[in-house]
């Protein structure tokens, strides 16, 4: 366990990601869905009304991959858009009520993955860790 001190944090959260990324997409395969589609409903779930730009900017992917991504969501009814802009070109994206649904499914077939992952700490272990990537992410 001191090994784990003397790792740079990004390395440490990179192998974690690398074992939860193939499992969470693997649960959310049934439900059609990919993994940067399942983020852009998180971040719209908690903050609705956001643009492409604002969650490319949020998300640290190409405007153009998050305008795809809620494209695809568009699509399948799980995100809508204004018809035409207010302003400009922005046109804020909120989820549907099918698209609460899908979400809600979603977060259980993502806790599915991260419960194989976190199964090697106690579940006092796992709350701690969760509070501390909290912390650690909010700006």
């Amino acid at each position: 366990m001191s090994q784990s001190h003397d790792e740079p944090l990004g390395f440490l959260l990179y192998r974690v990601m690398a074992s939860l990324r193939p499992q969470v997409a693997a649960e959310l395969k049934p439900l059609g869905l990919s993994l940067p589609e399942y983020v852009c409903m998180r971040i719209l779930a908690n903050h609705p009304g956001l643009t492409s730009a604002e969650l490319a900017r949020g998300t640290n992917v190409s405007a153009q991959a998050a305008n795809q991504v809620l494209h695809a969501l568009e699509d399948r009814g799980a995100c809508s858009r204004v018809a035409s802009a207010p302003v400009g070109r922005a046109m804020p994206a909120r989820l549907t009520r099918r698209g609460k649904a899908l979400l809600k499914r979603a977060d259980t077939a993502v806790a599915v993955a991260e419960q194989r992952i976190l199964a090697r700490l106690a579940a006092e272990q796992q709350s701690q860790l969760k509070e501390l990537l909290y912390a650690a992410g909010t700006p």
